[in-house]
C-alpha cells in the first residue's frame, strides 16, 4: 500500500479535504481529512465513493485529430496554427475559450493569461457563468469587489440560518450537516425559502414555498418590515453605506406585508413569521445558491439579499452575513484569476488603469481592453459563424447550456473545435477536430478555492494515464507555439501559483481585499506542503469596502412582473441537481452505488397536476418548451407547487434516450451577470404511451445503442442496467444480447418474455419485457453478473432463499433501501432517525439521507396509526 495523500474533493464548492490512499493500480481508498477546516473529516455520498470513479473506463488517453490518434507535437502545432490563422484573418475576437470550474486555479490562470494578454480578446468564459456569476455581479455592485463576506465558522455562531434557493441537504450536504449540528448544539433556527418542499425543508422551523422568481419582492418586503420596526442599523448606514436616490421611498412603497404575500403566493402569516424571526435575530446568516443565481433577475435577487444584511448591520460580524455557496470545486479560484469574460484578473475589471497594470505585469503585447462574450452570447456567436476557432476545456456545453440543442448544432459547424477532456466521447466532443487528453481527479496538481475563500492543495496520487497531460501544460504549450515562449515558460504548478499570487499583490494599495503577497515567494517544497488557508480574514469587519468612496452600496432592485401561465405552456419548469449525481455524470455515472439513488431522470409533478394531465406515477411523459422537448419518467411529488414541475440536469445522450433537461430552458440571461435563467421556463407535459416496458442487464464496460423509445443506463457492478420501454416488437432488443447459451421463457397471456445469455457459467446478459405484467426486482439479477455457475433458473429472477426486495436505495453509503428501513421501524419499534441509524447504519456516514429517513419514519408512523384505527 502506498502512502496516503491529502487532497480535495472533486465535486461541489464546499471544498472538502480528502485523504486518498492508493491500494493498487487505479484503486484508491478515500476518507475525509479530519484536519481540513471545510469538513473536519466528513464526506457526502459523492465524496465517499470517489474511489469508484478513478478507473479508465471511457478515458481519452491519446491526442486525437479527427478520428485518428496523433502525437502531442502534431496536435499542439495544429491547434496553435489554426488559432493563429483565425486571429490573423478575422481578428482576436474570432477565437474563444470555454473553460470550467473543474480546472485548477493554475490551469485557469494560464488560459486567462493567454487569451486576455496575448491573443488580445476577453472571449474566455466558464461554465461557472451558469451557476454563480449573478453572485459575482451582486458582490461587485454592493462591495466594489467579488467578496464572499462569510465563512463556514459563521454557521456555528448564527442564531438564525436562512437558506434561499438552495437544496442544501442534497447539493451541499456537509454544509447542511454543519447547520444541523449548530441547531442541535445551540438551538439555531432554520428557515428555507424554496418553491419546492425539498429534503432540506425536513425539520426546518419554517418553509416559505414562494412563487418562482419572487425573491426580490420577499427581500424588499423584509427590508421594508425592518425599516418600519426600527431594525435598521442607522449608524452603520450613515457611516458606511450609500444609497441611490429614491431607494428608501421605493422600499416603503408597495412592499407591505400583504402585497409581498400576494406577490410571493404565500400566506401572510408565514411571511410575517419570517419577518419577525429575522428582525429579532441579529446573528443571521443567509445562504443562497442556484435558486437565486439562475434567474434572469439573479443579480437583483442577490442584491436584494445583500441590501437587507447591509441595512441591518448583519455583515462583518460572527454569525451575520450573506453567503453565496458555489456549485463547483473551483468556481471561486476561477473568479480570483479572471476566468470570467467580464473580469480581467485578480479581482480587477477592464478599467483602463487595470488593463495597463495587468499588461505591465504580464509584459503582454495584446491586452484585451473590454469584456468578452459571456457563455450564452459566446455560443450564439458560434452559431452565427463569428467564432472561427473554439477551445472547450473540462466541460460539456452541449448538455449543460440552455437551449442545448442549438449549442450542439453550432458545435457541428464551427470551423475549428478543440476539446480537452478526460473522456474520449462526450456530447460536446462529437464534432471536435482535435481532442486532447487531460488529467483527471487523482492526477491533478494545483490549488482550488472553496465557497468561503479557503484555498487548498489538490495533490495527485495516481500517475497520468496514457499520454494525458495537465490542462496548464496543454495551454502553455499552445502559447509557446503561438510565439510567446518566454511568457509561458512554466515547469510546474508552483511557478504559476507564485505568478498569480504576485499579480494579486502587484500595485495593490489595499483597494482589493484579494492579496496573496504572503504566498508569492514560497518555494516548491512549501507549495507542496501548503496547508488550507482562508484569505481575506473577516471581510468588512473594519466597515471599509472596496468602492472608491470606501462605502458599501445599497442597490435599487425591482421585482419583475409575475407572468400568468401561457396557453401552450401552462406549467413552469424548474431544473436542478440530484443528491448523488454531478453535472453530466462523466464521473459519478461510473459509480454503481451513486447510480442507484435516482436511477432515471424524473419529471416531478404535483398529484393534482398529474390527475389533470392523466399522468400516473411511473408513466413516461414528454416535457415541451419553446426550445425543445425530452421524455422523462413521471414521479408524483406533493412537495411541488401546483403548476410547476422539476427535472434533473445530469442525463445526456450517452446515458439516456430522454432526460435531456438542457434542451428545455430558454437562452434568456440576467442583464448584469449574463447568467441564464434555468429555474422558470414555460412548459407543457404530455403522457407518452408505450406498449411494453422492461429492463436489460449487460456485462462489460462498453454498450450498444438501445433501439427503443426509452432507454436509461444505470451503472451496476460488472456491467450496466438499462430501463427500457417502447412500442412495436420488443424482440429487436434480443439482437443486443451477446453470444452465449440462450435460455428463454414466455408468458403469452401477459405478453412477458425473459431471455438470458450465459457463457461458461457466467451471465452475459438478461432481458425482461412485459406488456401487461409486473417486472421483478433487478437486484438479484444484477448480482448474478458476478456469480459463477449461473444456469437457466436465472430467469426466475430470484434465488433459493433470496432476501426480500430491499426497495429503492435511500442510503447510498451503506446500500440500505426503503423497504429495509420501513421493516426495521415497524419490526423493531424504532422511535426516531437516530434509532434507524443504530439499527441499520443508514444515515450515520455522510448524513445526506437523514431528511429522507425522517420523512419515511413520519410516513410509516402515520400508516401504522391509520391501520390501528
Amino acid at each position: 500500500m502506498q502512502e496516503a495523500v491529502r487532497t480535495t474533493c472533486a465535486y461541489c464548492g464546499v471544498g472538502c479535504g480528502i485523504v486518498a490512499t492508493p491500494t493498487g493500480p487505479r484503486l484508491v481508498s478515500v476518507r475525509g481529512d479530519e484536519a481540513h477546516p471545510a469538513n473536519g473529516g466528513r464526506l457526502c455520498s459523492k465524496g465517499t465513493h470517489l474511489g469508484e470513479t478513478v478507473g479508465l473506463q471511457g478515458r481519452l488517453l491519446h491526442p486525437m485529430i479527427g478520428g485518428k490518434r496523433a502525437g502531442w507535437d502534431k496536435a499542439l502545432d495544429l491547434v496553435a496554427k489554426r488559432f493563429r490563422v483565425a486571429i490573423d484573418r478575422h481578428g482576436p475576437d474570432s477565437v474563444a475559450f470555454y473553460v470550467s470550474g473543474q480546472l485548477m486555479t493554475e490551469d485557469y490562470y494560464v488560459a486567462n493569461k493567454l487569451m486576455k494578454g496575448f491573443i488580445g480578446s476577453a472571449n474566455i468564459d466558464t461554465n461557472s457563468r451558469l451557476c454563480m456569476s449573478s453572485a459575482v455581479a451582486g458582490h461587485n455592485r454592493a462591495f466594489g469587489e467579488d467578496i464572499v463576506p462569510a465563512s463556514y465558522d459563521d454557521l456555528d455562531a448564527a442564531d438564525l440560518i436562512v437558506l434561499v434557493g438552495s437544496n442544501t441537504a442534497w447539493c451541499h450536504p456537509i454544509v447542511y450537516q454543519r447547520i444541523q449540528a449548530a441547531r442541535a448544539a445551540r438551538g439555531t433556527k432554520l428557515v428555507v425559502i424554496d418553491p419546492r418542499r425539498t429534503e432540506t425543508c425536513e425539520g426546518a422551523d419554517l418553509h416559505l414555498p414562494i412563487r418562482p422568481g419572487t425573491d426580490v419582492a420577499l427581500m424588499n418586503g423584509l427590508l421594508a418590515w425592518c425599516n418600519a420596526t426600527w431594525t435598521i442599523d442607522r449608524t452603520f448606514i450613515e457611516r458606511s453605506i450609500t444609497a441611490p436616490e429614491g431607494f428608501w421611498e421605493h422600499i416603503r412603497n408597495g412592499h407591505d406585508l400583504w402585497t409581498t404575500a400576494q406577490t410571493c403566493d404565500v400566506e401572510p402569516a408565514l411571511i410575517k413569521q419570517f419577518f419577525e424571526m429575522f428582525a429579532a435575530t441579529p446573528r443571521t446568516v443567509t445562504l443562497f445558491s442556484q435558486g437565486v443565481n439562475q434567474s434572469i433577475r439573479g443579480t437583483d435577487q442577490v442584491n436584494a439579499i445583500i441590501n437587507v444584511h447591509l441595512a441591518t448591520g448583519r455583515i462583518g460580524k460572527p454569525g451575520a452575513a450573506p453567503f453565496s455557496i458555489t456549485g463547483q470545486p473551483n468556481a471561486m479560484g476561477g473568479r480570483e484569476v479572471g476566468g470570467l469574460a467580464s473580469t480581467l484578473a485578480a479581482h480587477m475589471d477592464f478599467a483602463p488603469d487595470n488593463v495597463a497594470r495587468v499588461g505591465r505585469f504580464w509584459a503582454a503585447p495584446n491586452m484585451a481592453t473590454k469584456p468578452g462574450l459571456k457563455a450564452v452570447d459566446l455560443f450564439r456567436a458560434v452559431d452565427e459563424g463569428r467564432i472561427k476557432a473554439l477551445w472547450i476545456m473540462a466541460t460539456n456545453p452541449a448538455v449543460s447550456m440552455p437551449d442545448a440543442g442549438r449549442v450542439r448544432d453550432a458545435l457541428a459547424f464551427v470551423p475549428f473545435l478543440v476539446v480537452s477532456d478526460i473522456m474520449a466521447n462526450t456530447d460536446s466532443s462529437t464534432h471536435a477536430h482535435v481532442r486532447l487528453p487531460a488529467a483527471g481527479w487523482g492526477e491533478k496538481d494545483g490549488t482550488v478555492t472553496n465557497s468561503d475563500r479557503t484555498i487548498s492543495r489538490q495533490r495527485p496520487f495516481m500517475a497520468l494515464p496514457g499520454e494525458a497531460k495537465p490542462d496548464w501544460w496543454i495551454v502553455k504549450e499552445v502559447g509557446r507555439r503561438m510565439g510567446w515562449a518566454n511568457a509561458f515558460a512554466y515547469d510546474r504548478p508552483a511557478d504559476i501559483w507564485r505568478e498569480h499570487a504576485r499579480l494579486t499583490a502587484y500595485q495593490n494599495d489595499g483597494q482589493r481585499l484579494l492579496n496573496l503577497k504572503d504566498k508569492a515567494t514560497i518555494g516548491n517544497e512549501a507549495y507542496e506542503a501548503m496547508e488550507p488557508f482562508r484569505w481575506g480574514g473577516r471581510p468588512f469587519a473594519d466597515r471599509s469596502f472596496a468602492t472608491p468612496e470606501g462605502k458599501a452600496r445599497l442597490v435599487l432592485t425591482r421585482q419583475m412582473d409575475v407572468q400568468p401561465p401561457l396557453k401552450d405552456w401552462p406549467m413552469t419548469l424548474n431544473t436542478g441537481r440530484y443528491r448523488d449525481q454531478w453535472h453530466t455524470m462523466s464521473r459519478t455515472g461510473l459509480s454503481p452505488k451513486l447510480s442507484r439513488h435516482r436511477e432515471e431522470p424524473l419529471v416531478e409533478v404535483h398529484p393534482q397536476d398529474a390527475a389533470a394531465l392523466g399522468l400516473a406515477d411511473g408513466d413516461l411523459a414528454r416535457v415541451d418548451t419553446a426550445q425543445g422537448n425530452s421524455v422523462f419518467r413521471v414521479a408524483l411529488n406533493e412537495g411541488q407547487r401546483v403548476g410547476e414541475i422539476f427535472t434533473p440536469i445530469h442525463w445526456t445522450d450517452r446515458t439516456s434516450s430522454g432526460g435531456r433537461t438542457g434542451l428545455l430552458p430558454r437562452p434568456l440571461v440576467d442583464p448584469h451577470s449574463g447568467q441564464p435563467g434555468f429555474k422558470s421556463t414555460p412548459a407543457s407535459v404530455t403522457r407518452v404511451e408505450t406498449e411494453w416496458k422492461g429492463f436489460l442487464i449487460l456485462r462489460g464496460e462498453t454498450f450498444p445503442h438501445i433501439p427503443c423509445l426509452w432507454a436509461t443506463k444505470i451503472t451496476v457492478p460488472g456491467g450496466a442496467l438499462f430501463e427500457v420501454a417502447g412500442n412495436g416488437d420488443p424482440a429487436r432488443l434480443e439482437a443486443l444480447l451477446p453470444h452465449g447459451e440462450r435460455v428463454e421463457a414466455l408468458d403469452r397471456a401477459k405478453g412477458t418474455r425473459r431471455v438470458a445469455s450465459i457463457n461458461e457459467g457466467r451471465l452475459q446478459a438478461v432481458l425482461f419485457v412485459t406488456r401487461t405484467g409486473l417486472l421483478p426486482s433487478r437486484d438479484w439479477l444484477i448480482a448474478q453478473l458476478e456469480a459463477v455457475n449461473v444456469g437457466g433458473s436465472v430467469l426466475a429472477a430470484r434465488g433459493p432463499g433470496s432476501q426480500p426486495d430491499k426497495g429503492a436505495t435511500v442510503c447510498v453509503c451503506f446500500d440500505i433501501g426503503l423497504n429495509q428501513i420501513v421493516a426495521a421501524i415497524r419490526d423493531q419499534h424504532l422511535m426516531d432517525v437516530a434509532a434507524v441509524g443504530a439499527a441499520l447504519g443508514a444515515g450515520t456516514n455522510c448524513g445526506s439521507c437523514r431528511p429522507a429517513i425522517a420523512t419515511i419514519f413520519t410516513q410509516t408512523m402515520q400508516e401504522t396509526l391509520d391501520a390501528a384505527e
